[in-house]
């Protein structure tokens, strides 16, 4: 009985805090955006003396260790559902990427964190090699690294998915896709990584009306 409990529970478990996730990245992509000049190449620092980009900088910042908890939290609930079925190599695929992702994210909060606590205590010159070592740093972790971990992560989601048959065969074509995007577009497109919680929120979503069936199936038959 106990485990059945755990069983009736779990897609419940991981679609909230999925799309838990998924709100709180995007909401923190999008302070990020709207707050930072377009791209690594712009080194103009003048956000740092604008007190409302800065807030809205600092404000992601805040969110982003909360989205990190959440996203192993929903790791975690993900591989519980998929249980002994899963693929061994696919599995450690799935856990490193999701590892390596919340790391990375966890890297790249810290640099532009850092680059805001130190940035007005430094002179003209020096603030301006300091924000050009600072957003190139913080653009390489998020782009290239963690949005790439984050790519690895989908694929193996997709691929246990679509092998165990946990989820439909459209759902894991678009992972696929999403996957593509992250790895080959996010470095030269502003913006695409709102694909990745975007990908979070829809998985989650179908955890949910799927577990919501399931649980409403032996309901109709007993």
């Amino acid at each position: 009985m106990e485990r059945t409990g755990q069983a009736l529970h779990t897609p419940r478990a991981a679609g909230v805090v999925g799309i838990i996730f998924a709100l709180l990245l995007a909401a923190a992509i999008i302070l990020v955006r709207l707050a930072l000049p377009d791209g690594p190449g712009d080194v103009n620092s003048g956000w740092l003396s604008n007190p409302s980009r800065r807030g809205s900088v600092q404000t992601a910042l805040n969110l982003i260790p909360f989205a990190g908890i959440f996203f192993l939290w929903f790791m975690g609930a993900v591989r519980a559902r998929i249980g002994e079925a899963e693929d061994q190599f696919l599995a450690t695929v799935f856990l490193g990427s999701g590892l390596l992702f919340v790391a990375t994210l966890f890297g790249a909060a810290a640099a532009a964190g850092s680059l805001l606590a130190t940035a007005g205590a430094s002179g003209a010159d020096s603030k301006l090699q300091l924000w050009v070592f600072g957003q190139h740093f913080t653009y390489s972790l998020l782009t290239t690294y963690s949005m790439r971990m984050a790519a690895v992560f989908i694929l193996s989601t997709s691929a246990i998915g679509h092998r165990l048959k946990v989820l439909p065969r459209w759902l894991s074509v678009l992972g696929y896709l999403v996957a593509l995007t992250l790895l080959f577009v996010t470095d030269s497109v502003a913006w695409s990584e709102l694909v990745f919680p975007l990908w979070a929120l829809v998985i989650s979503l179908h955890i949910l009306v799927a577990g919501s069936r399931a649980r409403r199936a032996p309901a109709v038959s007993s």
